[in-house]
């Protein structure tokens, strides 16, 4: 039964933040009443609406006012520092891709092309899942930049990095390091004002082109970061995408491959399973690895010093990364 009415919660809350109302109650508590015509709702609707979100802990009520809790006060309010209401209108999204499974489970093609937000076929689509990528991305990226030391390191190249945020943040921490962005042209023109924004424009630069064309990546690098890349790819790309790494990187350089990965056989954790199905969704070669296989295949392309290390928990990611000798 909780299985089968788990899209009860995750629509309430995605509902609420898609109509900001986290935004409007973030100055003064207000009545269900006040909030309805706020918001143009049905004042019944709207108050179950509410009772159910503090159900769910994301609001409070004292008396008939309705105020944000302390979770939705933290992330979901625009403008704050950890706001990631951007972040849960990309799931938002996927709701209706979702409800396609059946079709995409029978044909093996996505639901969402990727050309549908990666390119500039529909610049606010694209520039919607750019943003939506930065507000996870800083999340993400404050762990990452806790489990990565890049002392003494100076060149970073960030292949597929999307909004430059983790780019941005390792340059935060470590004041020698520059950083090369390398994406598609639509996403690196969103990426270039994230940056900027981030007081970064001067050390983190943009390469615009495909990971998948080919080429050699730019050389000379101390570091080459590949974060939630692989589960967009085959294992035959991802193998790919490390031979090159290791011969754009300088001897003794490190390569960092960050992502969602699983246990040995796919199944667990639970999440990871099922972020693994999320990707068939939205790309083409969507899947999802193990942490193990990818430790194997940088070890089968040389690199020495392989380590394997969590993300805080209850983050679901894992970092691998390894040495050229």
């Amino acid at each position: 039964m909780a299985l089968s009415t788990a899209y009860w919660e995750s629509q309430t809350f995605l509902t609420a933040n898609r109509l900001n109302l986290f935004g409007l109650l973030a100055e003064d508590p207000l009545d269900a009443a006040t909030v309805a015509e706020r918001l143009s709702l049905d004042s019944t609707a709207a108050r179950l609406f509410l009772n159910a979100l503090v159900g769910l802990d994301l609001l409070v009520r004292d008396g008939e006012a309705y105020a944000n809790g302390p979770a939705a006060a933290a992330f979901l309010v625009p403008g704050t520092p950890h706001y990631l209401g951007n972040a849960f209108r990309y799931a938002d999204g996927l709701y209706a891709p979702w409800a396609d499974l059946e079709k995409t489970l029978a044909s093996g093609d996505p639901a969402v092309p990727p050309a549908d937000y990666l390119t500039d076929a529909d610049p606010a689509r694209t520039h919607a899942f750019v943003m939506g990528m930065h507000g996870r991305a800083l999340g993400i990226g404050t762990a990452l930049v806790g489990l990565l030391d890049l002392t003494g390191r100076q060149r970073l190249l960030d292949v597929g990095g999307g909004p430059g945020t983790y780019s941005a943040l390792l340059c935060g921490r470590h004041p020698e390091l520059t950083a090369t962005v390398l994406d598609l042209p639509a996403v690196c023109a969103v990426a270039e004002g994230i940056v900027a924004g981030m007081g970064m424009a001067e050390r983190v630069a943009f390469a615009p082109g495909s990971y998948l064309d080919g080429l050699g990546l730019p050389d000379g690098q101390d570091v080459v970061l590949i974060s939630g890349v692989f589960h967009r790819e085959t294992p035959t790309t991802c193998n790919d995408l490390i031979r090159r790494a290791a011969d754009a990187l300088e001897p003794g350089g490190l390569l960092a491959v960050a992502d969602v990965f699983t246990d040995p056989g796919g199944a667990t954790p639970a999440f990871a399973a099922l972020f693994g199905l999320n990707m068939r969704l939205t790309a083409p070669d969507g899947q999802v690895h193990a942490d193990a296989d990818v430790a194997r295949w940088m070890a089968d392309a040389g690199f020495g010093q392989v380590d394997t290390r969590p993300f805080p928990p209850p983050m679901p990611h894992r970092l691998v990364t390894g040495v050229k000798p």
